[in-house]
Parts: structure tokens; sequence; C-alpha cells
């Protein structure tokens, strides 16, 4: 697949990401976001793909959770994205920066009404002293707003990564695996082949 690999990277990881969704069996849109703290400190998780705009991949999540404050402070981020029922991989190296405040209410809309009252609710990365804090809380924002229109949190918002690097991997037999690099230069894109 990465003979004949075409000039725009998106372009083909849109390939892999449709094949992706045809074969694995759940959330084809995982992927690991790494993060780096103020003192060089990384971590990381899985959150989920919400879009690709404008070539940028994008995400949401609670600004107060550790991602968001990581965030805060240092804008370069990795994601990577395993497809094991297709033995691909894509790793991308870039900057984060908040999504608009109508892309982030247009998004929140099409939440499922639980995870739109689980956004007020949850104090995302703090210490949770009781499981039943979070129940209470839960059982007050529903309350709260009952059916009526949900508005999103204040704290709570997407990213988009504008990518710098996007890494192609492809398993091959003996671990000779195919390997390909889209970077930037002169603002275009450029492709190295690695080793494996």
């Amino acid at each position: 697949m990465l003979q004949t690999p075409p000039s725009d990277p998106i372009d083909l990881f849109n390939t892999w990401f449709q094949k992706a969704g045809e074969s694995e069996p759940n959330d084809p849109n995982a992927m690991t976001l790494a993060t780096v703290d103020g003192q060089g400190r990384p971590s990381a998780r899985i959150v989920l793909l919400k879009g690709i705009h404008d070539g940028k991949f994008v995400f949401f999540t609670n600004l107060e959770s550790r991602k968001g404050r990581e965030l805060a402070e240092n804008h370069h981020v990795a994601l990577c994205f395993h497809w094991k029922s297709l033995h691909l991989q894509v790793r991308i190296e870039g900057t984060a920066t908040k999504v608009s405040d109508q892309e982030a209410d247009a998004y929140f809309t099409t939440r499922a009404v639980g995870s739109q009252i689980g956004a007020w609710a949850s104090k995302q990365s703090h210490p949770l002293s009781d499981r039943s804090d979070l129940e209470e809380a839960l059982a007050a924002y529903s309350l709260k707003f009952g059916d009526d229109h949900i508005p999103r949190p204040p704290y709570w918002s997407g990213f988009a990564v504008l990518p710098e690097i996007i890494e192609f991997w492809e398993e091959q037999p003996f671990r000779l695996h195919n390997r390909l690099v889209y970077f930037h230069e002169n603002d275009t894109w450029q492709t190295i082949k690695l080793y494996p």
C-alpha cells in the first residue's frame, strides 16, 4: 500500500481510516494522545478522533483534565493510531490548538444526553473520594437540566492537531516493515522511507 503514496498524507490516512472502519470491531477512531507537562514529563491516553478539518485532527476533552492542563502548558503532541486487524499504524507529531467555541458547541450538541450531563458532573482527572460523589453530581445536573437543551460547560472544548510529521507503518513478514514518513518542507509535504 505504500509503494505509490499520494502527495497529501491526509488522502492516505483517509484511505486507511476507511479500511479500519470496515474491519476494526470497536472504535477505529481510537488514538493514543501523548502530551508533555511543563517539566517535560510525557503522559499518554486513548482519545477518540472526531474529525479531520482543514488537515487537522480534532478531539474533545475537559480543559481541566490532566491532558487539558498539559496542552495549556505545551502545545506539542503526538498521536498514534494502531489498527491491529489491518496490521497498520499511523504516527503523527504536531501542535494542538483549541477549536472555536462554535465548533465545540456544535459537537457538544451531538453527544448523548448522558454524556453531556457527565461533562458537567465529572471533575475529570481530579481526586474522587467516593463514587457516590460523582453519582450525586450526575443526579443534581440531571435535575437541573432535565430534557432541556444542555449547554456546553465552559471548561469543555476541543483541540485540533496540525500535523508536522506523519509516519505510515505497514507490517511485513520477519519484522521488515514498510515505513513512510511525510514531513513539511517549504510549505509542501515531502516523503522519506525509513528502515524498519
